[in-house]
């Protein structure tokens, strides 16, 4: 069962996104704040989430500071964003703070079930334009920049874990990496796990941004 924690100032879009999302036998709403801050202060309280559904734009605490917040107490939950704005700086500074993707509100129900499952599962949900606008005025944390090597081979990585690098940048999920690199699943989180150690970072997000911010 995803435990799902929602965060939007509007309370029509709330309690919809309860019913809609409660539809899905595998997924449990167990609680809705209005922003960011109660959304941190509910998880404090015992609440438990391993997804939240995170509003852009909402007054007292958006969700870029939301995000920041929760992924600096709780690092182990997805912060997925969903928004009616195109605003890609918004988006890129969530995804700085380590939210694992986003999500238009406007979508079918069943789309921002299926971007649950797929943070969950610890993949990312960006859009490709997105992706290449990071490469270029994305400001990275002083933990992961860096000055670029003329390879990934700098970096201790081997070539397989290069392959792998490159693909996470992609947006593949485990599964299309696995099948891409024609290795099991369990192989590609070893690598995975390995690839985090071996470069100082955090999670799938800060990979995509370090090949991004390194390739040439």
């Amino acid at each position: 069962m995803i435990q799902v924690l929602i965060a939007d100032d509007d309370s029509f879009i709330r309690e919809s996104l309860r019913v809609l999302i409660g539809l899905d036998p595998n997924i449990e709403v167990t609680g809705a704040a209005c922003n960011g801050s109660e959304a941190l202060e509910l998880l404090k309280s015992g609440i438990e989430a391993d997804v939240v559904l995170m509003d852009i734009r909402m007054p007292v605490c958006g969700g870029v500071e939301g995000t920041r917040m929760i992924k600096e107490a709780f690092p182990q939950i997805s912060v997925l964003m969903l928004t009616t704005f195109d605003d890609d700086e918004y988006i890129i500074e969530a995804l700085r703070n380590g939210a694992s993707g986003y999500l238009l509100k406007n979508i079918p129900p069943d789309r921002i079930i299926q971007g649950i499952k797929t943070v969950h599962e610890g993949n990312m949900l960006i859009h490709p334009d997105i992706a290449r606008k990071l490469a270029t005025f994305l400001q990275l944390a002083p933990s992961i920049e860096a000055v670029k090597p003329s390879s990934l081979d700098s970096y201790g990585l081997t070539k397989a874990e290069q392959a792998v690098v490159a693909s996470i940048a992609d947006g593949h999920s485990n599964k299309e990496i696995a099948g891409k690199l024609f290795l099991s699943e369990g192989t590609i989180k070893n690598y995975i796990t390995d690839i985090l150690s071996k470069l100082g970072l955090r999670d799938r997000t800060q990979i995509a941004i370090f090949y991004l911010k390194n390739q040439r």
